[in-house]
């Protein structure tokens, strides 16, 4: 089986969340790049297209929610994923973000693995509709 490209970006200040991520997905065949801040994310934007990015709400540049509207700025294509021990999903913040497509989806912390997978296969079908 070919190696598949590195289709997700996982954006977190912590690294053992951005370890957990990375190897979930590497279990289900996917590699990741990881930034530990919004800049280096940016700069990860710029230089590779991804599919999905986890972003967690409090970095320590910037919020989660301001750093999916630039990643939409420089590629509409990647379908952003807030990750958030600080926020809920009920959150106005959350909702007018998801009303508004600046995010696909929110997975609250701490997160189970078949969190991750449910929402990277609802993403991926809904790209495919």
């Amino acid at each position: 089986m070919a190696e598949k490209q590195k289709e997700f970006l996982i954006v977190d200040d912590e690294p053992d969340i951005c370890w957990a991520f990375e190897n979930i997905l590497k279990r289900i065949g996917f590699l990741s790049d990881k930034a530990l801040n919004g800049h280096e994310a940016l700069q990860l934007v710029k230089q590779k297209r991804f599919r999905m990015a986890f972003l967690d709400a409090k970095l320590p540049d910037m919020e989660g929610l301001e750093l999916a509207r630039q990643i939409r700025k420089i590629d509409s294509g990647v379908r952003a994923v807030i990750v958030s021990g600080y926020f809920y999903k009920d959150d106005i913040n959350i909702q007018n973000a998801l009303e508004e497509n600046v995010i696909c989806s929110f997975i609250s912390k701490p997160f189970d693995h078949d969190e991750i997978l449910k929402v990277i296969d609802n993403v991926s079908v809904r790209n495919k509709a």
